[in-house]
């Protein structure tokens, strides 16, 4: 059974913590709060779903320290940066290290609802996304390094007659190949196959 998505909540101040709480449950979403960097980090499992509302300043590990780390360790969970002491510095080093949004407190309770429904959407957007990548690299295990040259080529929209004059092989070989992928990818189409090929790197759009 899917888990409904959590909205982790990391800030040293328990007023803060308390009101964010309050608020988001009031809109019927899960919530879990945090102390500090370390306290979050203690309990969360990489692949929860759920998105981070993360203050900059705390003491030991920093907002932006901790969102760094969790990005160094490939954890992939959205973050909203929120600050009582942000300046246009801060904000633009939350957002290149890839945070969804930035805002200041105080702030508006709908304009930061907006934010988390955002975050988690994009959150389970990139799930879909990882399952598809997953299910691809899958199918594309079972084709042969043959195979694989073949769909790569059918992909960048080359004929079989290309095909066959590049690998050296008749067309009708290039054929049978090209049906095997097809039917191995679970491909009903030159475009879904294309889209299996975008999504596991092979080829770019």
């Amino acid at each position: 059974m899917k888990s409904e998505p959590v909205v982790f909540v990391v800030d040293d101040d328990e007023a803060m913590r308390s009101s964010l709480k309050w608020l988001i449950e009031s809109v019927g979403m899960q919530v879990a709060t945090y102390d500090s960097a370390d306290g979050f980090l203690d309990s969360y499992y990489p692949g929860r779903a759920g998105c981070l509302l993360l203050d900059v300043r705390m003491p030991g590990m920093s907002g932006l320290e901790l969102q760094t780390y969790l990005a160094r360790e490939q954890i992939r969970i959205p973050v909203i940066i929120i600050t009582g002491h942000g300046d246009v510095g801060m904000a633009v080093r939350a957002m290149k290290a890839g945070a969804v949004d930035f805002i200041e407190k105080p702030f508006n309770d709908e304009a930061l609802l907006a934010s988390i429904r955002a975050a988690l959407q994009f959150d389970e957007k990139q799930r879909q996304l990882q399952g598809q990548r997953a299910q691809v690299a899958a199918r594309l295990a079972q084709l042969t390094p043959r195979e694989q040259e073949v769909m790569v080529m059918v992909t960048e929209g080359q004929s079989n007659k290309d095909i066959a004059a590049a690998l050296g092989v008749s067309s009708k070989t290039v054929e049978a190949h090209r049906a095997r992928v097809m039917d191995k990818m679970g491909a009903d189409s030159l475009a879904e196959l294309v889209r299996m090929a975008l999504l596991a790197g092979l080829t770019r759009g």
